[in-house]
């Protein structure tokens, strides 16, 4: 009886898959938080994830592997400033630095703007940080999760 509550115990001090991939989601330094948000924490710089958690395991790790970032553009204020940065939306007059982590925000508007160029080198920053499979196996697991209430495993297997 003693071994099975220490068994118990042991158990339930060990992070679930879900926890695992929050933890690495949230982390304030290789994470996903800075740009994106979920479950009411991070930043929505980023396209929002909640659509991303319905495809399969493998599309999900596509896009967050994914280099292609075709949404981002150097953005040159009159002030003379220059950097990546998403498109201000109509709603906002909040633009993003995606140069910094955590990205900066600037309060400027359409009237700031001396110009917008295509991306020339910015890099989708999980494209960069070299997750092991394991790792990114827990953060698709958390984004299924955290999106669309799934909480099915992922495999390192299912996201090659």
């Amino acid at each position: 009886m003693i071994w099975a509550l220490i068994l118990f115990l042991a158990q339930a001090a060990v992070p679930t898959q879900i926890e695992r991939g929050e933890a690495l989601f949230s982390d304030a330094e290789r994470g996903c938080v800075s740009c994106h948000s979920m479950k009411g924490k991070g930043t929505a710089v980023g396209p929002d994830l909640k659509d991303l958690s319905r495809i399969p395991p493998k599309g999900i790790a596509m896009a967050i592997r994914s280099t292609v970032t075709q949404y981002v553009q150097i953005v040159k204020l009159k002030s003379g400033e220059s950097f990546a940065a998403m498109p201000p939306g109509d709603k906002t007059n909040v633009i993003y630095d995606l140069s910094k982590m955590p990205p900066e925000p600037h309060n400027a508007t359409k009237a700031d703007m001396a110009s917008m160029s295509a991306n020339n080198g910015w890099k989708h920053p999980p494209a960069v940080r070299k997750y092991t499979p394991e790792e990114m196996a827990d953060i698709v697991t958390y984004v299924r999760f955290a999106g669309a209430n799934n909480r099915q495993a992922v495999s390192p297997d299912d996201i090659k």
